[in-house]
């Protein structure tokens, strides 16, 4: 890609949603033909997304299903304080007790060992194949989302205070960032596990997670003229994608010294970003319901 080229949007595709209003949207890394939704029924569905046809679903009840994770080809399901873990036929493998507050993120371990879940108050690793607490991280506030690094050493949550925080399970050291202009609900590892890219204001601010992580550096800051609402890194590569409120979408290369090298101008703002397995599409699900999708020159 040219240094700060500036492009337009490609073919955009229209999708609906997953029945009773659109939710979450989970892709299964091990079928990768097969797809899950939550909606604002309860329900979750299970979708053969090459054929586009419904094959499954699942209800969980009155409460809308806003958080989906695969655990292998298993399903971990959240809607309001209820956790439950779903088979690719809609089957029930297992239900946990409640949370203590309404879940507000899932996230799977690369290493396939656990899923951590949060909720206002902390974060508790649940063991993906036995269903039992591994360990549970207290966390005096909100949190927005979380993220694994690739190398499964770091998990880290955005916050409500605002600030960053990161776990090291396996040694249950903690470090934490602040000073964010609002909370942080967007996080995104590079496949190194080395840059951590984290929205929370006009900025999206790049960590260095290395050795003993970032506390105490100073990020990198890739600006934007409206607040962060999406960041997204390749899956192989080092390329990062940006969106800000205003449909602007950037991509950069933070190691260099002039990491910007493509704008593009959305109709309208992104709230998901998503790279291909072979990293030349970028997906940009947008917040009027439409699909963007942006082919990289590579």
């Amino acid at each position: 890609m040219k240094t700060a080229r500036t492009a337009s949007p490609g073919d955009a595709v229209r999708r609906g949603g997953g029945g009773g209003g659109g939710g979450r949207l989970a892709g299964n890394s091990i079928h990768l033909r097969l797809l899950a939704t939550g909606g604002q029924d309860g329900c979750v569905k299970f979708w053969d997304a090459a054929a586009g046809q419904h094959t499954a679903s699942a209800s969980l009840g009155g409460a809308w299903v806003e958080h989906l994770a695969w655990a292998g080809p298993r399903l971990f399901a959240a809607a309001g304080r209820k956790l439950v873990v779903l088979r690719a036929d809609g089957g029930l493998v297992h239900t946990f007790k409640d949370a203590p507050k309404s879940i507000s993120a899932l996230a799977r371990q690369p290493a396939g060992g656990c899923v951590a879940v949060s909720y206002f108050g902390g974060v508790c690793l649940w063991d993906a194949d036995d269903f039992v607490v591994q360990k549970e991280f207290p966390y005096n506030n909100g949190i927005q989302a979380l993220v694994w690094s690739p190398d499964s050493k770091w998990l880290v949550s955005g916050n409500q205070d605002p600030s960053v925080h990161l776990w090291i399970p396996e040694t249950d050291i903690e470090l934490q960032m602040s000073g964010y202009e609002g909370k942080v609900k967007h996080l995104a590892f590079d496949q190194t596990s080395r840059w951590l890219a984290t929205s929370g204001g006009r900025e999206a601010c790049i960590w260095d997670c290395a050795g003993d992580g970032p506390e105490g550096r100073e990020p990198a800051m890739l600006p934007h003229d409206a607040p962060v609402c999406a960041v997204a890194f390749q899956n192989s590569h080092g390329l990062l994608a940006t969106a800000s409120q205003d449909g602007v979408v950037m991509l950069w290369s933070p190691e260099r010294k002039q990491p910007l090298r493509a704008t593009v101008k959305m109709p309208v703002a992104a709230t998901k970003l998503a790279w291909s397995p072979d990293d030349r599409s970028l997906a940009i699900g947008s917040e009027k319901g439409a699909v963007y999708v942006l082919k990289s020159e590579g």
